[in-house]
Order: C-alpha cells, then sequence, then structure tokens
C-alpha cells in the first residue's frame, strides 16, 4: 500500500506543532495523500481553532511551549470526542504512555516515514467512522454494561462512558469474544489493525478501560489478567441482542 491509497479516508486534519519545518513535513505528507490540513502553531490556537470548527482528526506534538501537548489533549477530549494522534520523540517511552493515558488514539514516533504517518492517520479516521451499513449491528450488555456499536456509545447503569475511539473498539472487541483469552498482539492486530507496535498501547488502554467500566480496577472482574497469554472479557451477565430498527 502506498500513500496515495488513503483518499478515501480523507478529510480535515488540524496539525499542531511549533517548528515550522516540521509542520510544513506533516502537512505536505498529509495534503498529498489528499486531506484538508490546517495548521496551529502552538496549543492555545489548536484549542480556538477547534473550537470554532471541529477537524476529523488532530495530529498533535507533543512537546509544545506553553500548553504542551498533553494539556491540549486533555483539553480536547473534555470539549468532545476527537481522534488525536500524537508526534513524540523516539525512545521518550514514558511520554507516548503517558500520552495514551490522557486519550492519544495513536502517536508517531520522530523521524518518521510519510507512509507511516498517512497509515495511522488513515487507520484511527476509518475506524472513528465504521459503521457497517444496512447490518444489523449487536448491542453488547454485560449486566449494567451496554455497548451499541451502531451509534458508538457506551454507558454503563444507565450514564454514558467517556470513552476515546481505540478504548471503545477495544472493548467492544473484547465483549464480542467473551470468556476468550487475548494475546497482546492480537488485540494490536484486530483492534489497532496493525501487524506491528508498541504493546505497552493494549497495556495502558486495557487500565483506562478498566477505570471507567470496573467496581474496583484494581481487581478487575470484567476484563481479566491472563497470565502469560494477555486479556480476557469474563461477565458474569452477558446478553448480546440486535439494536433495534428505530424505523420500526
Amino acid at each position: 500500500m502506498n500513500e496515495r491509497s488513503v483518499p478515501e479516508h480523507r478529510g480535515r486534519i488540524l496539525v499542531v506543532d511549533d517548528d515550522p519545518t516540521v509542520a510544513e513535513v506533516v502537512t505536505g505528507y498529509l495534503e498529498r495523500a489528499g486531506f484538508d490540513v490546517e495548521h496551529a502553531a502552538d496549543g492555545l490556537d489548536a484549542l480556538r481553532r477547534t473550537g470554532e470548527r471541529r477537524p476529523d482528526l488532530v495530529v498533535l506534538d507533543l512537546m509544545l511551549p506553553g500548553l504542551d501537548g498533553l494539556e491540549v489533549c486533555r483539553r480536547l477530549r473534555a470539549a468532545g470526542p476527537v481522534p488525536v494522534v500524537m508526534l513524540t520523540a523516539r525512545g521518550d517511552e514514558e511520554d507516548r504512555i503517558t500520552g495514551l493515558e490522557e486519550g492519544a488514539d495513536d502517536y508517531v514516533t520522530k523521524p518518521f516515514s510519510s507512509r507511516e504517518l498517512v497509515l495511522r492517520v488513515g487507520s484511527v479516521l476509518r475506524r472513528s467512522r465504521a459503521v457497517a451499513p444496512g447490518a444489523p449491528r449487536a448491542v453488547l450488555r454485560a449486566g449494567d454494561l451496554t455497548v451499541d456499536p451502531a451509534t458508538r456509545r457506551a454507558s454503563r447503569a444507565d450514564s454514558e462512558l467517556p470513552l476515546t475511539l481505540r478504548e471503545f473498539d477495544l472493548l467492544a472487541y473484547l465483549m464480542e469474544h467473551p470468556g476468550t483469552a487475548h494475546s497482546r498482539e492480537e488485540l494490536m492486530r484486530h483492534v489497532w489493525g496493525w501487524d506491528f507496535g508498541d504493546l505497552s498501547t493494549v497495556t495502558v488502554h486495557i487500565r483506562r478501560l478498566r477505570a471507567k467500566i470496573e467496581d474496583d480496577p484494581a481487581t478487575p472482574a470484567l476484563i481479566q489478567t491472563v497470565w502469560g497469554v494477555g486479556y480476557r472479557f469474563e461477565p458474569t451477565l452477558f446478553e448480546p441482542t440486535l439494536a433495534k430498527d428505530p424505523s420500526a
């Protein structure tokens, strides 16, 4: 696959980077792949622009002057759902993990290739828009936990859960395969769509999910660790049903 295979996933991208050279390179990569790209030079400018017109995705540099990338990501998430791909320096594993914990959907390490950047942006956008047209979508239930893939809404005890794009996809995948142990490699492949990548990404998202759906995240009952293998969704009450047709 090359970068010109991505235009079917084109959308409006906001690139946030204070380095004019990096911003120009990133913008050029994405524009050549068919995306509409806007640039913000700092965090405050990024928040102002997203407030005026929400982009389909934000490519966000972690190291910004003043308001850093982590704080920008927090504020973006507080304002509403928007996919975020972070740009980080190679080797800064702690910063990458922190970015994921703050709600970033993916990251690209510098220096990066045009192909990697475009593929990761395209992958995140595909999943943010993924709804199978015309197909009945199973509403997944486990006790008071409900996940509706068709509307991309998740709730517990009738309270909507503030899940990121990847958190939602991960939870839906686990609930669609109850009682099955999945390795981190398998989850990376099926949820992220990658055959390679930093497996700590999966670990971080599992930890974030547990914090949002478990009664006691320290002793999880729903998402259990299978030592030496990975993770398993083990609900005590699992009741998949078909979503109701709103026209019925």
